[in-house]
């Protein structure tokens, strides 16, 4: 079966359906993401208006229950990358990709992420290069921002730092897994646009694998993290 042409920029490959078989599988695991970010999403509001009210125990409590369901999105996300990335290096024809844009970014982990993928892509040869880099900087973005959260919470519960940095802090990073997450949703689109018929059910398999199985490839090193991560 040919292989489908690679179209001509991403803003195309996003507004375009995908067959049908693959079509079920992204709307499947955007549906999924999108069900795990909501809620995070409440569970952070409601600990940020139940600080607004003086209930900060509550609040705090609240919080951590953000945290816990961040997590399990991350890996999530995390676990699409690192299979999108080793996939990605077989394929005869690459997704469209564009580089992550600084200004959908607020704080300075997505924001040197976002500057870093825009230099590799400028300087990359070949669209292989510039998708494996892209996917394997938006999952290293993914677990600092995972990372910065959950400090952010310990520091809140120490008493640490001021209360009213730590939630700016939490409704930044908040903000800036949201971003990640559309990225991660549209180079999912792209990828499964030009994956041959024929990987579609193995791709499917890794994908919807359950979530401990995913944790154990991260841990196999799919996508070393660098210092900073």
């Amino acid at each position: 079966m040919p292989h489908l042409p690679v179209p001509l920029n991403v803003c195309d490959d996003w507004i375009r359906a995908l067959p049908r078989e693959k079509g079920r599988l992204f709307e499947d695991l955007v549906s999924q993401w999108e069900r795990s970010y909501a809620m995070m999403s409440v569970a952070l509001d409601d600990a940020m208006s139940l600080r607004a009210r003086g209930e900060l125990i509550c609040a705090h409590q609240q919080v951590w229950v953000s945290i816990d369901l961040l997590q399990r999105l991350s890996a999530s996300l995390i676990g699409c990358c690192e299979i999108l990335g080793r996939r990605g290096r077989g394929l005869d024809n690459m997704p469209a990709v564009e580089p992550m844009r600084t200004k959908f970014f607020r704080g300075d982990a997505g924001r040197s992420a976002a500057s870093w993928n825009s230099i590799l892509h400028h300087v990359l040869f070949g669209s292989r290069a510039r998708f494996v880099h892209k996917v394997r900087i938006l999952s290293e973005t993914l677990a600092q921002i995972e990372e910065q959260f959950v400090a952010a919470v310990g520091e809140l519960s120490r008493g640490i730092s001021t209360q009213s940095d730590v939630w700016k802090s939490l409704d930044c990073l908040h903000y800036d897994f949201n971003t990640c997450l559309r990225e991660a949703e549209v180079v999912l689109k792209s990828f499964l646009r030009v994956l041959p018929a024929e990987q579609l059910q193995g791709v499917s398999a890794e994908l919807e694998a359950p979530l401990a199985h995913r944790r154990a490839a991260a841990l196999a090193g799919s996508f070393p993290r660098t210092a900073s991560a």
